[in-house]
């Protein structure tokens, strides 16, 4: 057996160097081809919706913007182990630990909190590995219909704690239904 009988994929196909007809190369046929297929997506139901008027549903594994999470007494959960970090593909989350002064027990519930935690949004890709490698669940991709806005500097869509925070209220609003369940 020859080199050139060998095929690894098993899907090799002669090639011919044969001469064009007159009716090829016209290209008649492939226009008119072209033609019926315009045609038949001319007369089909239009997929578009009218956003503002019409909103999409959204899937039920829809991941939306991020949100770093308070415990119960309102404290940040997150300890800057840098496990979220790591598991990111894109390389979006960055952060600096630092040591938790005694003044500010009532803010974070451990020794070492995040001092700086931020998410660039043009480089996230929603995937939610960070909410699942944190042994805290101090991260967590919210359901909400909130994106990063359109603008035009690059440092409006690094996002730092002061956006990804979850508020206060919001925090004892979640205590107080889980209470009551």
């Amino acid at each position: 057996m020859s080199v050139e009988q060998i095929s690894l994929s098993g899907r090799k196909k002669v090639v011919s160097n044969k001469e064009m007809t007159w009716l090829e190369k016209i290209y008649l046929w492939t226009i008119i081809k072209g033609l019926f297929t315009t045609l038949k997506h001319l007369f089909r139901r239009k997929v578009t919706i009218k956003f503002p008027e019409q909103v999409r549903e959204f899937s039920p594994v829809y991941r939306g913007q991020h949100m770093l999470m308070r415990d119960e007494e309102g404290r940040e959960r997150c300890t800057a182990c840098g496990l979220c970090a790591l598991s990111c593909p894109a390389e979006a989350i960055t952060m600096k630990a630092a040591e938790r002064k005694p003044e500010e027990k009532h803010l974070y519930r451990e020794e070492k909190y995040a001092e700086i935690y931020e998410i660039n949004m043009l480089r996230c890709i929603f995937c939610g590995l960070c909410e699942e490698a944190c042994p805290k669940q101090a991260i967590y991709l919210t359901k909400s219909r909130k994106f990063a806005n359109a603008d035009y500097d690059r440092e409006d869509f690094i996002f730092g704690k002061d956006k990804l925070v979850m508020p206060l209220e919001m925090a004892k609003m979640n205590t107080q239904s889980n209470t009551l369940n």
